[in-house]
């Protein structure tokens, strides 16, 4: 603990905690805190003016990145007939109906991402115990629920990344790995407040984006200037 610490230290002392980056240089600084011995994941969180208690204030999507994230995600498609065929062409790691299912509520979970065709949801609602509380229960509002199979696995194997505001009005995204580029790390990061300017609940009171950082896996937070959002 004591040489993560010492890191971790080491990593605090190039950040300026008073200040608010401007997204380039926020980028340079996370890739220099970036040391620990395998490729950290870059994150961003934003923490949003919104009541998620209030169901016209929920914040919930998806958006594929420009550059992808660094990981290739393992997608499962409960479909039948010619779209298990569709999913199985565009690269769904695996396809199934009831055969699926039961595997599902046995126990198998390996897997990041879950599509379903519409006329397979009743069936798949068994999975909800399952499936919802690690936030896969497929969902139309971010394309995971649909008959175009094709496009939603392609778009989660080419970088397509979830968001959903938690009951405190946070949301925790992945940018990418620390070994992108700096271009690649700020694109990816303004594709993602693009989305979620966007998404402003009409009825959102007062600031709306409160409060952006970025961090690397297991470095410290660097506070983003979010005026020109």
């Amino acid at each position: 603990m004591a040489k993560n610490s010492k890191k971790y230290e080491d990593a605090l002392k190039l950040v300026d905690r008073e200040k608010a980056y401007g997204i380039q240089d926020a980028v340079n600084v996370v890739k220099q805190t970036a040391t620990a011995n395998f490729d950290e994941t870059v994150e961003m969180a934003a923490r949003l003016g919104i009541d998620p208690k209030k169901a016209d204030q929920q914040i919930r999507g998806a958006v594929v990145l420009p550059h992808g994230t660094g990981k290739t995600q393992s997608v499962i498609v409960f479909a039948k007939g010619e779209k298990a065929k569709e999913a199985e062409a565009a690269g769904a790691d695996v396809v199934g109906e009831e055969d699926l299912i039961n595997r599902v509520s046995q126990g198998w979970m390996d897997f990041d991402v879950v599509v379903a065709t519409p006329d397979m949801m009743a069936q798949v609602g068994k999975l909800g115990r399952v499936l919802g509380p690690k936030g896969l229960m497929p969902n139309p509002k971010t394309g995971t629920v649909t008959f175009d199979v094709t496009k939603a696995v392609e778009e989660i194997k080419a970088g397509k990344v979830e968001y959903r505001a938690d009951k405190t009005g946070n949301i925790h995204v992945p940018l990418g790995k620390a070994s992108f580029s700096e271009n690649q790390l700020e694109e990816n990061f303004r594709a993602m407040m693009d989305v979620l300017v966007k998404a402003k609940p009409a009825a959102a009171k007062g600031t709306y984006i409160r409060n952006v950082s970025i961090a690397a896996t297991m470095g410290p937070g660097v506070k983003i200037n979010t005026n020109e959002f």
